[in-house]
């Protein structure tokens, strides 16, 4: 096969291709001439640094700290309170503890009048400083990681109601008692220790103070019951438990605590009060070991209040302190922060100036290239390849490519007319594939076009044979290859309908949407296997009659090819009220298909693509969608339970009125059923013989070429089929081997050649009789043209065969 030759379009466009780009000048005052790399490093260096050394790092560090300074601050004033809280909760769960103790091991038992009175007088300090306590949380209980702990510690406090009910009305015990306080005051000191960022010495040896004073007051409490109720065993465990936490305790305050909290720790706690309460604290101990103790509870309860009073003094000044430090840090903090902020302003004001001017000019360079690169990628190449598909045999002419303008002497610049060129590239690829796609396309036809002239030779040489033939067996073989020849020419006409030629075979007049179906199921091999049910009162305009039954066929042997050979395929047709038009529908029990496959399908259907690898491998559903497409036909597969079903919407304007004389139908394929027998004399039935209203068919070539001169028509082996045509007389060869035809010669009435009779002529000729007689004519010059070469001639035949290049 000889390669085409690139046409003058694509010649044209190379030559443009090798141009010169438009010239820029390089002005280096200019931004927009700027490289990408001097723009880069004027937009980013300059913020860069501000950023990092003022900004990034001052001023984030300043607020922080700040900040935290000053909720520290906020939270050590809460502590305050929080303190003298816990204080007066210590002395009225102590008191209680030993009063509850005493009166329970007194023989009378416990006396709720008298708790009532110890409880009041015990509680009335609690109530004060709860109301300062709580004026003094109202301002933090928004802050993420003091709210929560400020409701906490609320919650408990409200829970020692319970625990006064339970005093008053004698029915809880001492230790819950002393559990109830206990977990209020713990509670309490987890707002000591909020979660903070800024770590203060102050603060860390006050929080662990507050640790020390509680394990003391429990002690206290603990002793005083024991003093007053005395000893068992699990009073005496615990008392020794609390005595270990208290060490460890103190322990962690001289770690934590500056060397000035320690010096005023020493001097205050000391003296005789201290050393006393710590020698009644180590004998009540020893006498609870030993089962009797003989330590006076209120001499015990003087020394160690005496002892807590001193370390509430440590306490309450070392929390002062630590919020005078913690106060003057966070002002001292802010105010360099406002420095920090404000040198950091300045800079970035001052900084941005430059980044600004120079980020709108590359920003409007950048903006104008994709404006113009959106304009080629969406309007300009998408509207030459849709006027190179459209073309016809001509590739249309194409324009100049214009230049992007974009950017000036910068990379912008070169990127735009790197653009450019891309842009002109694709443009002569799409122009060169237009020419390869005409040239394969023409390929496709003159192949087709000369395979369906063999395809009807060999059709014809079947009829023929057919005909002659007599031996059942061998009848049956004829029109098994009748049928494969058939297909081979429904094959041929999808190659053209691919290409978008037209197949040749036209009707001029309106045929019944039966006979169009019935015609349908004659284009296919397994046809025993299809039972329809159209209506008989739809007729299919003439245009439109072959490419239907060409859809239809497409659709019927899908159908057929993808079930079981035990079952029928239906094919039914109607009319459809609203929208106008009629409905054909093609029902199989075959193996169905996956909805992926289902929607891939109809994708196709809907927008067939244009010939290429991919349609020839799934030509049927293409065909198929390049045939509805032409005349408005919509074609849609849904998924049946089992199998597939395709339905045909026919368009109102495909559907004509019927005759005034309705022509007679073939009796529901019997013609098509009929050749399935063994009935000598007889061929197989084609989609042309259903539309023409006969078993047999009607003339469907011009067959001069094949016939010897004088011979006569082969003789009919049935009465049901008529003979066909005379055959044309012939007088001699001529010079190129063809038989020379004598015009006229086989008229009717012994007409001689060139005198026809007045009947003959004023008879009104019949539109299809005239088409048939064009297309045989037009079909035999093709094949004359295509017969290269003469052959032997075959036995029975006067002319000469051709095998086609």
């Amino acid at each position: 096969m000889a390669v085409a030759r690139p046409s003058t379009a694509v010649l044209r466009h190379r030559h443009r291709r090798g141009g010169p780009a438009r010239p820029r000048s390089r002005t280096p005052l200019r931004p927009r001439d700027w490289r990408v790399r001097t723009k880069l490093a004027v937009v980013l260096v300059i913020p860069a640094l501000a950023f990092v050394s003022v900004a990034g790092l001052q001023t984030s560090l300043s607020v922080r700290q700040a900040t935290a300074l000053s909720d520290l601050a906020d939270q050590v004033a809460l502590g305050q309170q929080v303190t003298a809280l816990v204080h007066d909760l210590q002395f009225e769960r102590d008191r209680m503890s030993g009063e509850l103790a005493a009166m329970a091991a007194a023989p009378g038992g416990v006396d709720p009048e008298e708790l009532a009175e110890v409880l009041a007088a015990a509680h009335a300090p609690v109530a004060e400083t709860r109301v300062a306590f709580e004026a003094a949380a109202a301002p933090l209980r928004g802050q993420p990681g003091v709210g929560p702990v400020i409701a906490q510690a609320e919650a408990a406090l409200d829970e020692l109601a319970l625990v006064h009910a339970g005093i008053e009305q004698g029915w809880l015990r001492q230790p819950a008692v002393f559990d109830g306080y206990t977990r209020a005051i713990e509670a309490l000191l987890v707002l000591l220790r909020p979660p903070s960022a800024v770590e203060h010495a102050d603060v860390r040896g006050y929080q662990s103070l507050a640790e020390v004073k509680e394990l003391h007051a429990r002690i206290r409490g603990q002793v005083f019951a024991i003093a007053s109720a005395g000893a068992d065993p699990a009073a005496t465990e615990i008392l020794a438990n609390t005595r270990a936490q208290r060490l460890a305790a103190r322990e962690r305050f001289r770690s934590n605590a500056t060397a000035a909290q320690l010096a005023r720790f020493d001097d205050v706690v000391s003296g005789q009060a201290v050393r006393g309460s710590a020698r009644l604290e180590q004998a009540a101990l020893e006498q609870a070991v030993t089962g009797e103790v003989k330590v006076d509870p209120e001499q015990w309860w003087a020394a160690a209040t005496t002892e807590l009073e001193l370390i509430r003094e440590v306490e309450s000044v070392l929390i002062a302190e630590a919020y005078e430090q913690v106060a003057a840090g966070s002002q001292q903090q802010w105010r360099r922060t406002g420095l920090v902020t404000g040198a950091t302003v300045l800079i970035l004001l001052v900084s941005l100036l430059v980044p600004i001017g120079i980020g709108r000019s590359m920003a409007r360079s950048l903006r104008q290239l994709q404006q113009q690169a959106m304009d080629v990628a969406r309007v300009q190449l998408p509207g030459l390849l849709t006027r190179l598909r459209g073309a016809g045999a001509a590739v249309p002419e194409v324009g100049e490519v214009a230049q992007l303008t974009a950017g000036g002497a910068d990379e912008v610049g070169d990127v735009a007319d790197a653009f450019t060129q891309v842009h002109r590239s694709a443009v002569e690829l799409a122009v060169e594939q237009a020419v390869m796609r005409r040239n394969v396309n023409s390929i496709v036809v003159n192949l087709a076009r000369r395979s369906q002239v063999l395809v009807e030779r060999q059709l014809e040489l079947l009829d023929d044979l057919e005909r002659d033939e007599t031996e059942p067996g061998q009848l049956r073989n004829l029109f098994r290859l009748d049928h494969l020849a058939t297909r081979m020419r429904r094959n041929n006409e999808s190659l053209l309908v691919l290409t978008g030629t037209d197949t040749a075979r036209t009707y001029l007049r309106g045929v019944p949407l039966a006979a169009v179906t019935l015609a349908a199921i004659a284009e296919i091999e397994q046809y025993q296997r299809v039972r329809e049910d159209v209506a008989d009162d739809l007729h299919v305009a003439g245009p439109a009659v072959a490419d239907l039954v060409h859809l239809l066929a497409e659709l019927l042997d899908n159908a057929t090819s993808f079930s079981a050979r035990d079952t029928t395929v239906t094919i039914t047709g109607r009319r459809l009220p609203d929208p106008a038009g009629a409905l054909v529908e093609i029902s199989d029990t075959g193996l169905g298909m996956t909805p992926a496959a289902l929607a891939e399908a109809n994708v196709l259907l809907a927008a067939p693509p244009v010939i290429d690898v991919a349609a020839s491998e799934r030509m049927g559903l293409v065909v198929v969608g390049h045939l509805a497409a032409r005349h408005g036909v919509r074609v849609h597969l849904a998924a049946t339970r089992p199998g597939v079903r395709a339905s045909v919407w026919l368009p109102e304007s495909l559907l004509v009125p019927a005759p005034a004389v309705p022509e007679p139908l073939p009796s529901r394929f019997s013609a098509v059923a009929a050749v399935g027998g063994d009935s000598p004399g007889r061929r197989a039935v084609r989609a042309e013989d259903v539309l023409a209203g006969t078993a047999d068919g009607r003339d469907r070539g011009s067959t001069w070429w094949a016939v010897p001169d004088g011979a006569a028509a082969p003789a009919v082996g049935t009465a049901t089929l008529p003979a066909r045509a005379p055959a044309p007389v012939v007088g001699g060869v001529s010079a190129g081997g063809l038989p020379i035809r004598v015009p006229l010669a086989q008229l009717p009435d012994g007409q001689a050649p060139g005198k026809p009779s007045a009947g003959w002529l004023a008879a009104d000729p019949d539109p299809d009789d005239v088409g048939s007689t064009l297309s045989r004519f037009y079909g035999g010059v093709r094949r004359a043209e295509s017969e290269a070469e003469p052959e032997e001639p075959e036995e029975g035949h006067g002319g000469t065969e051709q095998g086609s290049t």
